[in-house]
């Protein structure tokens, strides 16, 4: 999942968490976990859900990632809570993140720390940045190896939360971005 450039005011439930960073080669069965756990979410939250998608380092085919599967949920209005957080915690998700300054989103979690949940309210820009930035890493193999070079020389260095890492991948993000989009390849 990609963390814009923008200065955020995060609401870190639990508070900041010292993690290893750790990038291992692509995994074929990061598709069928997404897969498993859409199943999930959609049956938690269906009728509030209008779109799910795989997103991240891990739905690129051939992508050396962080074994975190991420996924995008869209929901009408991601303020209004009471419309999938219950159901999103009965099914097993735990509420990381409330950003209210950004964008309203939210972040949930497994408890095993491997399936992140972004949820996001239908228009938000970060919804076509987000699959904009894996679609061309699915299509374009330079540009694909690049941000792996990038990611495994970040993750070689100590940081005090994953957060840190996710900032520091900024600038070759947005220069990813900007080359799909000049190229006329934003998505949605």
């Amino acid at each position: 999942m990609i963390v814009a450039a923008e200065p955020q005011e995060s609401v870190l439930i639990g508070g900041i968490e010292k993690r290893d960073i750790r990038i291992v080669d692509y995994d074929h069965d990061w598709q069928g976990k997404f897969e498993r756990h859409a199943k999930i979410i959609t049956e938690a939250i269906g009728g509030s859900m209008l779109r799910i998608e795989h997103v991240g380092s891990t739905s690129v085919p051939g992508l050396a990632a962080k074994p975190i599967i991420d996924i995008l949920v869209v929901v009408p209005d991601s303020a209004n809570e009471s419309a999938y957080l219950p159901q999103l915690e009965g099914a097993g998700y735990v509420l990381r993140v409330r950003e209210p300054d950004w964008h309203e989103h939210r972040m949930f979690r497994t408890l095993d720390r491997d399936v992140h949940i972004h949820l996001f309210s239908v228009g938000c820009p970060e919804i076509q940045r987000n699959l904009t930035f894996r679609d061309r890493l699915r299509r374009n193999a330079e540009d694909r190896e690049r941000y792996e070079r990038v990611k495994r020389e970040l993750a070689a260095k100590d940081w005090p939360d994953m957060n840190a890492y996710a900032r520091a991948k900024t600038e070759v993000i947005e220069s990813i971005i900007a080359t799909a989009q000049a190229a006329g390849e934003a998505c949605c």
